[in-house]
């Protein structure tokens, strides 16, 4: 059942519209972790990007993003959620604009970096937004499947979206575009989202904690995206490595420090949010690298353009969607272990399907196949491991709870990729024309099959840590897991 709504003119529909805006909000910042995916050849050419400096333009905003996941959510646990959002969205706006208007690369690589930050912001507070609103179990469930499956959905139709636009009105539409969609969700935060109220007095920001570990990830980060290209024993690469485990270390001695720490030990001791996290940084490992190199597949081994590739996207679109929205029934029905463990299953044998069929001479009707098995079991399990890493955790530390899980999805994806990557150009140093298209179906090929095989590797993290809902935790009871 949902809490009961806050007074005004919205009544008794006032959770429903909550979780709408939230679901849209959602949608809005994962839409750009991919919606320029498509348009980089056109912005190389139009900005001037080298092909090794082009990957930037997507990197800096996961470097971005990622590390500033935990602030997000710190801050919208002390500062307030609709103050939070509404300042994650209007710097998204902005940023966008900025993008859109771009005439050189370094003004476009800051206006991504600033969309990441904006997308820090309202990531974990609309998840934070939707385990307060609603309570725990079928209601929270059922909305978490609708939230997920816009965000969920949002990865995917960011590749469709970017190739219409980029195909209709040029690179640029695929920045202006959040501008168009942000605006009207910050208006309506103020109409929709419950005032925050008051600061929850003797609570500190722990702002050398937040810091620390902010630039640290963001280092970290950093140096996964941008190994491949620049060299893992580059000086640059491991110093900002070394940096960054140097402040992660900070961060741990200033937490054992802390009277009120960013990340309190009682709240990390909850093995829910732990398995959660875990499970999010295996997904966008996984799951969430396809995305690029089905892209990379459409355009440069079977000569797709713009509008082609996105349009290779409607199905994983529908049945990504289709997947995350069903998800919550489903655990509530069967639980949390044999909902991931089948979605993973179903996802293990979709990325198998994928990697058999892709190849230089082959079809977009054989890829259908594996298609549908990797987006059913991506949609279900984006929805899920935010359900597992949301269960037990009081009100007031959903926020930091959901900064948690972000960071681990969005490490897991800078974490992924660069792996990935690596994996699928190896051998193609030095080829050229139609070998070096061959060798790439190759190596997206090989790719496909390592995703399967850390899909499995999930699956087992999911069978052996599958945490259970078992009600509300009162403080200062220490958590309580019962096993799947």
């Amino acid at each position: 059942m949902e809490t009961p709504p806050a007074s005004g003119s919205l009544g008794w529909n006032r959770g429903t519209a909550v979780l709408v805006l939230l679901s849209f909000a959602m949608l809005i910042v994962s839409l750009d972790q991919y919606i320029v995916v498509v348009a980089l050849p056109d912005i190389a050419r139009d900005l001037g990007y080298s092909a090794q400096t082009l990957q930037a333009v997507i990197s800096v905003y996961a470097v971005a993003s990622a590390g500033f996941l935990l602030f997000g959510g710190r801050a919208a646990d002390l500062l307030g959620r609709r103050r939070i959002l509404a300042t994650g969205l209007a710097l998204y706006a902005w940023a966008s604009l900025a993008g859109g208007l771009a005439t050189s690369p370094g003004v476009l690589l800051a206006a991504r970096a600033f969309q990441g930050l904006g997308g820090a912001l309202v990531f974990p507070t609309t998840l934070a937004l939707v385990n307060t609103t609603f309570t725990e179990g079928r209601a929270r469930n059922r909305a978490l499947g609708i939230w997920g499956g816009a965000g969920a959905a949002g990865l995917v139709i960011g590749v469709l979206l970017g190739g219409v636009l980029t195909q209709a009105f040029g690179w640029e539409a695929v920045f202006l575009v959040n501008v168009v969609l942000a605006v009207p969700a910050l208006l309506l935060a103020f109409v929709v989202i419950p005032w925050d109220g008051e600061r929850e007095k003797g609570r500190t920001f722990d702002l050398p904690g937040a810091l620390s570990i902010s630039l640290g990830v963001t280092l970290i980060v950093f140096s996964l995206v941008q190994g491949p290209g620049l060299g893992w024993l580059s000086p640059g690469i491991l110093v900002s490595a070394a940096a960054g485990l140097l402040l992660i270390g900070a961060f741990v001695i200033i937490e054992r420090r802390s009277d009120d720490p960013l990340m309190p030990p009682r709240l990390l001791s909850n093995p829910n949010l732990i398995t959660g996290a875990v499970i999010a940084f295996m997904f966008m490992a996984t799951f969430g690298s396809v995305l690029y190199f089905l892209s990379l597949y459409f355009q440069e081994v079977l000569g797709y353009d713009a509008l082609q590739t996105g349009a290779g996207f409607v199905i994983p679109t529908a049945l990504v969607v289709a997947g995350s929205t069903t998800a919550g029934p489903l655990v509530t029905r069967f639980g949390l272990r044999r909902t991931l463990s089948a979605a993973l299953a179903v996802g293990a044998v979709g990325a198998v399907a994928l990697g058999l069929a892709i190849s230089p001479n082959g079809t977009y009707i054989g890829l259908v196949p594996g298609l549908v098995a990797l987006s059913i079991g991506d949609g279900v399990v984006f929805t899920t491991m935010f359900i597992a890493a949301a269960t037990g955790v009081s009100d007031r530390q959903q926020g930091i709870a959901s900064g948690i899980a972000s960071t681990a999805s969005g490490v897991g994806a800078a974490v992924g990729l660069a792996v990935l990557v690596l994996v699928a150009n190896a051998g193609l140093g030095g080829l050229s024309g139609e070998q070096l298209r061959i060798a790439t179906a190759e190596g997206i090929s090989t790719t496909l099959f390592v995703v399967a095989g850390g899909i499995g590797l999930t699956f087992l993290v999911a069978l052996s840590r599958c945490p259970t809902p078992t009600g509300p935790v009162p403080a200062p009871v220490p958590y309580q897991t019962r096993r799947c």
